[in-house]
């Protein structure tokens, strides 16, 4: 007997129909698959940019000029935060029996007291060791600057070059008022009342000043005995030039604090007499070390260091003149 095809199986009509369920297990494995490939690149590229920026490259020398014997150029440019790099260059070329002679190219604002004095005494000991180490000096070669100079053989300037600014400076930030309107407060435990001298977080109050104005006097008064010693000069007389102020060199010729007037080619020629060499030197720099990131990035890393250090690794108390 044929069932009528209107009459639906009871049993059919009340079951309840479910969609199909997907298979996404494929999707699971490859966005697991995905994402670790993604994170082990990561690391891998992570790690090899700090390999390749830790590693040095070193430049070497570059050799330019005539045949005759071999003058070594030392450049000093901005702010002196640190002697590490100075010192290690004028050492290597002093040591160097190719090199007869070395020019100091000094072009900074001054910096740090103890980097200057570093860098003082190691020019200095090139000179009393019997090798000619001229400072030939360019746009600004003021206080810590002119404190490295007076250590050499003899100092040269152009008629325009700012120099001198014999003396010390140092300079606090005071971010109180700041700090309180942003509810920023700091609590303070400390051994003695001058721990926190200069903190930023309060004001200086006398007796900070008075301690702070010892040192600044004491560094002034090694700057005073170091020029004075090196430029044969008296105290009394030194003292009218030692306020502070600026020079041309055209004046700091006038008043004995350089040796004569010249372009960074008459230091060449004057050094290459001095140091017995006979035709044309030749030029010796050292090349700048530099690693692969930055050889890749250009001179942008180089940018942010420069601005880093400027910022937060001078050192409070500075032969350095403040424009």
């Amino acid at each position: 007997m044929q069932q009528d095809p209107q009459i639906q199986n009871p049993v059919t009509q009340n079951q309840p129909v479910y969609p199909q369920k997907k298979d996404n297990s494929g999707r699971w494995f490859w966005g697991i698959f995905l994402s670790l490939f993604l994170l082990v690149m990561i690391i891998v590229a992570i790690s090899f940019f700090a390999f390749a920026s830790a590693i040095k490259r070193d430049g070497g020398e570059f050799v330019s000029g005539g045949s005759g014997d071999k003058i070594a150029i030392v450049e000093i440019n901005d702010v002196i935060v640190s002697s590490e790099k100075t010192v290690e260059q004028i050492k290597k070329f002093r040591e160097d029996k190719s090199i007869k002679a070395i020019i100091l190219r000094v072009n900074t604002p001054g910096g740090g007291v103890a980097a200057s004095q570093e860098i003082y005494e190691e020019v200095k000991k090139t000179r009393d060791s019997g090798k000619i180490i001229v400072v030939s000096m360019g746009s600004i070669a003021a206080s810590g600057g002119y404190y490295i100079a007076v250590g050499s053989s003899l100092i040269i300037a152009n008629p325009g070059t700012l120099t001198g600014s014999i003396g010390v400076i140092a300079q606090f930030i005071s971010i109180k008022d700041l700090a309180e309107k942003l509810g920023i407060s700091q609590t303070t435990i400390k051994s003695g009342n001058l721990k926190d001298a200069g903190s930023p977080f309060r004001t200086m109050n006398d007796s900070d000043k008075a301690y702070f104005q010892d040192v600044v006097d004491n560094s002034f008064g090694q700057f005073l005995d170091v020029v004075a010693k090196e430029r044969r000069m008296d105290k009394q007389t030194l003292l009218q030039y030692a306020n502070g102020r600026v020079f041309t060199g055209l004046q700091a010729k006038e008043y004995g604090l350089i040796d004569s007037l010249g372009t960074f080619e008459d230091a060449i020629r004057i050094t290459g007499k001095m140091a017995g060499i006979e035709g044309e030197p030749r030029i010796v720099r050292e090349k700048k070390k530099f690693s692969f990131f930055e050889e890749v990035m250009g001179s942008k890393i180089e940018d942010v260091t420069d601005i880093k250090g400027k910022l937060f690794d001078e050192p409070i108390l500075q032969y350095k003149f403040q424009p």
